[in-house]
């Protein structure tokens, strides 16, 4: 007996030596729980209120989205297009010497105006002169000899070749006198034209040749406006009467003009058809050589439906715009034309005094409430 009690007590001191051991883990173990269970737990609540939060702030801002729309109502819209051109003058002339000579008297000066048959430049006309005095005197021996033969060819007292060597001796003579009687007209340089000396190419003393320069005139109360046409839309161009232009060194003056010519061939370098438009000048303020922007109106509808370009939206593979009716966004499936400006031609889905979102169109969905800020007409009230 005495030896199974000595066994149960040293069991007992080894049990109670383990467990003394153990006391600072547990210990360790217990403040672990203690402090990460309400932690994690915290934890956990904070997310399902912020996850609470952020849905019902959701559910705030999508009834809230603010929309500014638009009142869709018939109108002009034009599709046109915006070309470079370049102002020629009506006619352009070289008046160049018909004749060899020394000049003695110019009277062209630049700038200023001339009629036709003004005289530009007097050539020394001695040499013309002389020439011409020497074939009149022969013609008129040739036409008294014609005479005198003719006389004697009645009375038999001269041959038929003797007269008809007469006759043409006469003929050539006058036609040598006409020859030089033209030459010594020419040394008087005339105007051909009314219109704006340009240039003058000559001084007293130049000496000119045959084809020599000696001023250059413009006619500039009417001119042309010479714009390249693409091949695309040359079909119709041909088919609009006036155009209107903006001349940007003339701090943006505006003026018309008439479809004038276009030209059969085109460039061969840009393929462009070259197109002619007259446009009156009748102060001179137009120069030659200006820019001009010249609007190619194609097509026109008087009274069509447009919406900004910005306010279609795609959704799937469908594109339309938003139309508010009663505070609430429906999406409507539209057909699109050409463009004007900023704006689009709607030929199909709306209906004149439509609201169209314009502004907030990007946040919201089909069938969604929007709070509408404003109604505009036109898209310049945005800003006002």
């Amino acid at each position: 007996m005495e030896i199974k009690l000595n066994d149960t007590k040293k069991s007992g001191n080894k049990f109670l030596r383990l467990l003394w051991k153990m006391i600072p883990l547990l210990a360790l173990m217990l403040i672990v729980v203690l402090i990460v269970l309400p932690l994690g737990q915290k934890i956990s609540e904070k997310k399902d209120a912020l996850a609470e939060n952020q849905s019902k702030g959701n559910m705030a801002e999508k009834a809230l989205t603010n929309v500014v729309t638009m009142a869709i109502e018939p109108s002009l819209i034009m599709e046109k297009i915006s070309l470079p051109g370049v102002v020629k003058p009506w006619i352009s002339l070289q008046v160049v010497s018909e004749i060899r000579g020394k000049i003695i008297d110019k009277r062209a000066m630049e700038g200023r105006r001339v009629k036709k048959g003004d005289i530009l430049a007097v050539i020394d006309d001695s040499d013309y002169r002389n020439a011409y005095n020497a074939a009149l005197a022969a013609y008129e021996t040739a036409q008294a000899m014609e005479a005198r033969l003719s006389s004697l060819l009645k009375n038999n007292f001269a041959t038929q070749s003797q007269f008809d060597e007469a006759v043409a001796r006469l003929k050539t003579s006058k036609a040598e006198m006409e020859n030089t009687k033209l030459s010594l007209s020419r040394c008087t340089v005339l105007s051909p034209m009314e219109g704006i000396v340009d240039r003058v190419h000559v001084e007293n003393g130049s000496f000119l040749a045959v084809g020599d320069p000696v001023a250059h005139i413009l006619q500039i109360d009417k001119l042309k406006v010479v714009v390249g046409i693409p091949e695309s839309d040359v079909d119709a161009v041909r088919k609009i009467k006036s155009f209107d232009m903006t001349i940007d060194a003339l701090a943006g003056k505006t003026c018309t003009g008439e479809s004038h010519y276009l030209y059969k061939t085109s460039d061969s370098m840009a393929r462009l058809y070259n197109l002619e438009i007259k446009v009156d000048n009748p102060n001179g303020e137009i120069l030659p050589d200006m820019f001009v922007r010249v609007n190619v109106v194609k097509h026109q509808v008087a009274q069509g439906l447009a919406v900004p370009i910005y306010s279609l939206v795609t959704v799937g593979k469908t594109t339309g715009v938003y139309v508010e009716k009663e505070g609430i966004a429906h999406f409507k499936p539209v057909e699109t034309g050409f463009l004007d400006g900023w704006k689009t031609e709607i030929k199909q889905g709306l209906e004149p005094g439509e609201h169209v979102v314009v502004v907030g169109h990007r946040i919201i969905e089909d069938k969604e409430k929007v709070n509408v800020t404003k109604t505009i007409r036109d898209m310049e009230e945005i800003t006002q």
